[in-house]
């Protein structure tokens, strides 16, 4: 026993200990107990691998025996294999980096105890997620990283746009989740078991014949999860709202790992996935259409957040993409990389709103270069990294990806290439606008404190040097071969079109301020399309939202609740009302009226009887 229960029980005794006594804790123990609980799983998670050395055979610890009926037996069991080693040291070593960096962005917030209660709370259940060894205990973690998202985005609830955004993205994930565990249902039918154990081989073993049907429908409702939590098309509607949380949970929760988890449920279901080719097509099909249509939004935001966040979407196209035509190690190595460059960009984000003492328009923005050099500095490490400029991280993943199209199919691969150019021009538009040319609007910028600017300097690093951490290669034991060889032509292409980008971001946004708004008249009513994010949230308000809000009051308020429901239960007490009150006629307290009515009733019972007696 290696004890992998100790990996999330850490996070969530934090959680515990903040939670039940935080509020009379002074900060520093808070930071204490929220930062050390992190930092404790980290290096448990680091001790775990070094104990397990080469990893050939998944690692497994059942603790005892969760649900048992009929031919159904499910286990709390945590594993750890390849895959998982990856997933545990992104979370737990860029969820320390993130948890230390808000002890001071979140110095001066109330609530703070909670935050970092919250925080612990969403270490715990992404580690269940990542660690569990069975698709329930798996969900089980699913759905607790969407209890910890609606609690953090909803941190600040005083706003009325924090709460509604975290309803958003509680109930569009909840659509999503619907189809995971429709999945499960299907796989209990099938499989008669839940344990990736006993599903994989069995899968692998199905005919041809029999896969198209059972294991496709599978697929498909897993990818329905996938497209909820990995905000894909039609469900990433969520996450752009999501900002409203406070932006160290932008960069955890919305960056680097929960968003992430479709993408790792996808890669762990490859036996599955691959028995269902149709699947796969769709899958790559809407990861590619999400990745170029979030891009565009990208190109035309204001708020530095919501910049990053389709910035966010986007990438995550490019993840769902991968593990759609099968290059399941290329998906993975690009969401390790984005946790890093990602989770940079909002912190660094953050660091400029902490400088601005809270603006987040880059319109107000401008000349921060000088005034804020660390946070330039490394906010531009993250800028090179997405762009995928070479030899930084972002350029080894992107290209395994677009590489792995063009041998998918080579349409996909230059629909890749346009969306990495927009890439980075919206990146580094961003921060052309936030760090070059004059000041617009601020007066008193100043750095963040060590606590801030520590977390993005190692961030930087990794975002930088990450791309020479060999994932591919360690997770090739773990799924087939992927096909796809360098060829320097089309990595040529692709590193040109993210350059093209970066020029052209100067060219518009430096060199000829201008240009970009004279860009923008002209293109009129495409402009103002894209600008308003193609208008999908009013199309989703006018064909979902209002008729099912009026349909609901109209018919299940008004005519099932009010009507029927109500109507039964008043009726009964009305009518019950009603035989109190003749009742209690006969209840007045006067002898004579007692007496009288006596009278009434022997004549009554008599009459009644001596009708009895004539008709016998």
């Amino acid at each position: 026993m290696r004890h992998l229960w100790l990996i999330p029980a850490l996070p969530f005794a934090g959680f515990l200990l903040n939670g039940i006594f935080g509020r009379r804790a002074s900060k520093a123990v808070v930071n204490a107990i929220a930062v050390g609980s992190v930092a404790l799983s980290f290096l448990w998670v680091v001790k775990t691998l070094l104990s397990l050395g080469g990893m050939e055979t998944p690692h497994a610890e059942r603790y005892f025996t969760w649900i048992e009926s009929g031919i159904l037996n499910v286990g709390f069991e945590l594993a750890v294999d390849r895959l998982t080693a990856v997933m545990l040291l992104v979370v737990t070593g860029v969820g320390l980096l993130i948890h230390i960096y808000s002890t001071g962005y979140m110095a001066h917030e109330g609530g703070y105890y909670r935050f970092f209660a919250y925080m612990n709370l969403f270490m715990f259940f992404m580690l269940i997620l990542v660690m569990a060894n069975n698709y329930l205990l798996m969900f089980v973690g699913w759905e607790g990283v969407g209890l910890c998202s609606y609690l953090l985005i909803g941190f600040f609830f005083l706003r009325r746009s924090a709460s509604t955004a975290a309803n958003k993205a509680f109930i569009v994930n909840r659509i999503g989740d619907f189809g995971f565990a429709l999945a499960m249902f299907l796989m209990v039918v099938q499989f008669g078991t839940l344990d990736f154990a006993g599903i994989y081989p069995a899968a692998a073993e199905m005919p041809a014949e029999q896969t198209a049907g059972i294991l496709t429908a599978i697929a498909l409702l897993l990818f329905v999860g996938a497209t909820g939590k990995s905000a894909q098309l039609p469900l990433y509607v969520w996450l752009p709202d999501a900002m409203e949380g406070p932006t160290p949970v932008s960069a955890l929760i919305h960056a680097a790992t929960m968003v992430t988890a479709g993408v790792y449920m996808v890669a762990r279901s490859s036996a599955l996935f691959l028995q269902a080719p149709l699947a796969m097509d769709v899958v790559a099909i809407v990861g590619l259409l999400t990745a170029v249509m979030a891009a565009t939004i990208g190109l035309t935001q204001f708020d530095i957040k919501k910049v990053f966040a389709y910035s966010t979407v986007s990438q995550l196209g490019y993840m769902v993409l991968a593990v759609g035509v099968g290059a399941f190690g290329a998906g993975i190595f690009h969401l390790m990389t984005h946790a890093f460059f990602k989770a940079l960009l909002f912190l660094g984000a953050g660091s400029v709103i902490h400088a601005l003492s809270g603006e987040q328009d880059l319109r107000a923005m401008g000349g921060l270069r000088k005034k804020i050099p660390l946070t330039f500095a490394t906010l531009l490490c993250a800028a090179v990294a997405i762009a995928g400029v070479p030899p930084f991280s972002g350029f080894f993943s992107k290209d395994e990806i677009l590489l792995a199209a063009h041998h998918h199919a080579p349409w996909m691969y230059w629909v890749g290439v346009i969306t990495a150019a927009m890439t980075a021009f919206y990146v580094f538009r961003a921060i052309f606008m936030a760090f070059f040319g004059d000041s617009r609007g601020h007066h008193h910028p100043h750095e963040s404190p060590p606590s801030m600017i520590l977390p993005l300097a190692v961030l930087a690093l990794l975002s930088l040097a990450g791309g020479f951490i060999p994932v591919p290669r360690f997770l090739e034991p773990l799924f087939p071969a992927e096909g796809a060889h360098h060829d320097f032509a089309l990595v040529a292409v692709s590193v040109g079109a993210g350059l093209l980008g970066i020029g052209l971001a100067w060219l518009f946004y430096v060199s000829k301020p201008g240009l970009a708004d004279s860009a923008a008249a002209r293109l009129g009513a495409l402009y103002r399309l894209v600008y308003n994010k193609y208008f999908v949230d009013e199309i989703y308000d006018a064909t979902v939202v209002r008729p099912l809000i009026g349909g609901s009051r109209a018919v299940l308020w008004r005519g099932v609740d009010a009507g029927v429901i109500d109507g039964a239960v008043n009726g009964i007490a009305q009518r019950s009302r009603d035989l109190g009150i003749l009742l209690r006629m006969f209840q007045s307290g006067n002898i004579r009226s007692y007496a009288a009515w006596v009278l009434l009733g022997s004549v009554f019972v008599l009459a009644v009887l001596g009708v009895m007696g004539g008709l016998r």
